[in-house]
This record gives C-alpha cells, structure tokens and sequence, in this order.
C-alpha cells in the first residue's frame, strides 16, 4: 500500500485505486449481509423495509464522517441515500413492497 504522495506514476495511482475499489467492494459485501440479517428480523416483529427515522439517522451519520474526513457531506449524503434505497428495495424482496408506512409510529 503506497500513499498518494508515495506514487509516482499513473500506473501506481490505478493501482491503489483498484486496491482500494476491491476493499469497498468487500466492505458493501459485509453492509450488505447485514441488510438481509435486518430483513428477516424485520419480518419476524412486522417492520417495513423503510424506516423513515432510521434513514435520516444513517444519513446524519454519513454527514458527521464525511466532514470529518474532510469530505463534501451533501455529495455524500446524495450517494449515500442511493446506497439506502438500494438496501430498502433488497429488503423489500423479503418483506415485500413497503405500503406507505415508514415504520416512524405515525
């Protein structure tokens, strides 16, 4: 594993990328087992996939991090929430669709 500052060519610089595409991947991978964990939890206390205070928290937190690491948060957040409804419509094929209930208590 280089630096940035460390590499010195573009040849380098793919290659810390691809290293680093390649642990995201295993990292949404590991996410993603616990998505399908939650959805049979879910359906054994009858929770819809979407959980409307829960989005916004994980949201709040993806914020908190991205500014943290110096990072544009409403960029991240625009990814972030691609990432949520992408786990919400994996649920959904356990739960089935969601009937407009966000799961809030309204």
């Amino acid at each position: 594993m280089k630096t940035p500052a460390e590499c010195m060519t573009m040849a380098d610089i793919r290659a810390e990328i691809d290293r680093l595409d390649a642990e995201l991947v295993a990292l949404f991978a590991a996410r993603t087992g616990y998505i399908d964990r939650a959805a049979e939890i879910k359906t054994g206390v009858g929770l819809p996939a979407r959980i409307g205070d829960r989005v916004e928290q994980v949201v709040a937190n993806v914020r908190r991090h991205a500014e943290g690491h110096g990072l544009p948060p409403d960029k991240l957040e625009k990814l972030w929430r691609k990432l949520i409804d992408w786990s919400i419509e994996r649920e959904e094929t356990v739960l089935g669709k969601d009937d407009g209930h966000d799961g809030s208590g309204d």
